[in-house]
Order: structure tokens, then sequence, then C-alpha cells
């Protein structure tokens, strides 16, 4: 069994959580993103689909994470699968992701305080960082799935039969393989190219993550130019995947950036494709736009603060996302941004 730092909080050991520049820097500095440790599906001969059964555990800053919680309210998964909020509490070490919305910091379904407790109960000898999404099957206590690939998938087509009725097709079979190819795309060239430079231990890593979110952002924009969503009418499961990463471009991560080459804002069609999801309630009612700007929950006053943390409550983010996007004449429906989906799944 490997060694681990632990800290006692509450009479309990609880694991320290690696550190991403440490465990996951290769030698010639490049971030290399540690693998999902659990991936097993639902439905036969895998974890149960059951109304209730599990527990999708997210965070507001994780955007990750945060494209679940999106795709839950969208489907209307909420009767089906519960939710809760984590976040980083202070401590003499960083014990990772904790119940701190909750009284005593601790689940009031899973009665755990830290999101690890879950991770090691499902497998002892788990050395990576416990990360979210985390789904959790009430009944062991233990998580099933943290696989943020494909959990979005799962509840698009395995939980389909608790879907509400009016739930939209966000992963149309007839696309399901163009979806999927763009998704590995986005991965790569978006979501994670944020993070290669943030964590970057040389030049050479930085500046191709850098170089490489930038000309993607370019395609993108490009690809916009004449379609409401990236698969034209109606918001699929890749637009999730991009708006994420879009939402917090100019408010969080152009500071881990470095060189700003663009902000949001500056790209006409993807400025306006961001606040046309945005104003769709789902991505509003799961986009925390303060959070964002003032990460470490800094009083005002701080010395060194950006000046989004400075200002955080006299910015008016509503006024800036809530603008019209109009973006409607791009599309054949202009009346609907979310497709109908019938019994098999197809778009109609």
């Amino acid at each position: 069994m490997a060694a681990f730092d632990y800290e006692i909080v509450g009479g309990k050991k609880i694991r320290v959580r690696p550190v991403e520049v440490v465990s996951e820097t290769d030698e010639n500095g490049f971030f290399n993103r540690q693998p999902n440790r659990f991936t097993e599906g639902f439905g036969p001969g895998e974890n149960p689909v059951e109304k209730g059964r599990y527990r999708l555990i997210w965070a507001k800053l994780c955007h990750w994470s945060n494209r679940a919680s999106i795709v839950r309210e969208l489907l209307g998964l909420e009767n089906a699968i519960s939710v809760n909020l984590v976040d980083h509490a202070p401590h003499e070490k960083n014990l990772g992701w904790e119940f701190v919305y909750d009284k005593d910091n601790t689940d009031p379904v899973l009665g755990i305080q830290f999101l690890s407790e879950a991770y090691y109960k499902a497998d002892g000898d788990y050395a990576g960082r416990t990360t979210v999404p985390a789904l959790i099957d009430v009944k062991t206590g233990k998580v099933v799935n943290n696989d943020y690939h494909r959990l979005t998938n799962y509840f698009e087509t395995a939980f389909k039969e608790f879907q509400a009725p009016d739930a939209p097709e966000l992963y149309p079979e007839a696309l399901r393989d163009e979806i999927d190819q763009l998704n590995d795309w986005l991965f790569d060239n978006v979501n994670n190219a944020v993070y290669k430079t943030a964590f970057a231990r040389s030049k050479e890593a930085y500046w191709e993550a850098y170089n490489a979110f930038y000309a993607a952002l370019d395609i993108l924009e490009d690809r916009l130019k004449d379609r409401r969503f990236l698969f034209g009418d109606y918001v699929t499961d890749s637009d999730v995947r991009l708006y994420v990463t879009l939402a917090r471009l100019d408010i969080r991560y152009a500071y881990q950036l470095g060189h700003t080459k663009k902000r949001l804002i500056d790209y006409e069609n993807l400025w306006g494709y961001a606040r046309d999801l945005y104003q769709i309630p789902a991505f509003r009612n799961n986009t925390y736009f303060k959070d964002f700007a003032n990460p470490a929950g800094k009083k005002q006053g701080s010395l060194m603060e950006t000046f989004n943390a400075r200002f955080v409550n006299e910015i008016d983010f509503e006024a800036y996302w809530g603008a019209p996007a109009n973006r409607a004449h791009l599309s054949s429906d202009p009346g609907r941004k979310l497709a109908a989906a019938d019994k098999k799944g197809d778009q109609r």
C-alpha cells in the first residue's frame, strides 16, 4: 500500500491532496493530466441505473464538473440524481474538496466532510487527486464515476428514462461520432489547454499550450460565423463543454494565460454565442461569476488582488452576459435553442 501524508481533522486521518505541478508535470515541464480512475458506465453489467441512487458532487470553479451540473438541469434529472457542492477550506495542508456549504462541513446525505472519503472508500490505494465531477452511490458511499469525459453522455443516454418529458436531445445518434471527435479536440485545444499553460514549468510547454489555445479559438470563431451553435440550430453536448471554458476566460483564466492575446469580448461570434447559451436557464443557474472573479474568497481591501476580485460586488455580470446575443437569425428554427427528442433519442 502506498505511503500517504495525512492531517488529523475531527479525529479522522484525511489524506493530503497531491500537487499537480509535482505529480503531473514531466521532466520537460509539460503538464499531463492524470487519468480518471472510475470510468465504469451505467446499465446492464455496469452501475445500475436507478432513480435516487446517485449524488453528483461538483464545484463552482471547476469547469470539468460544471458541465455535468448544466446537463443534469438541462435534462431535468434533478429528481433522479441529487447534487451538492464542494470547495476548499483552510487547513494546515491542502486536503482537497470539502463540503463547506453544509452544516459542520458535512454532506447531509453521505455523512462525510471531504470528497476524498468517498474516493478511498471505493479504492483505499487510490493515489491521485480526488476530482470533481464525482458521482457517488448513496447506498455504498463510494465514488462510481469521475469520468468528466463521458459523464454527461451517460446522463444523456443511460438516464433517458428519468429525464423530463420535454428534455432536449443533446447527444443525437446521427451526430454522436462528430460530437465525440469535436469533444476530443476541445479537450486538447481548449478545455485542458488553459491548464497546460497554468501548470507549465518550461517556456516550451507554456507557449505550445498557449498557441494551441488561441489557434483553436480562431477556428471556433470562424465555425460560429454562420451557425448558431457548434452543430447548427440546436445546443449539443459540445456546446456545454465549450461554454464552461468561455465563461471563465476573461474573468479567471486570463490571469493564468499570462499575456492575453484576445479577450472573449474581442471575438464577435464567440462572445455572442456564449451569451446566447448563458441566457438558457440551466446555463445561467450553474454559472457563478463572482466566484470566478474572486476564487479565494478574499475580503475586499486585501492587497495585490485582481481588478475583478477588488470590485466583485460592483460589477454587474448580468448586464454583460444578459445582453442580447442577436444570433437567432443564424438558425432555421430561431424560436428554439434546444432540440426535442423522440423516444429513440433522435432529433426531430
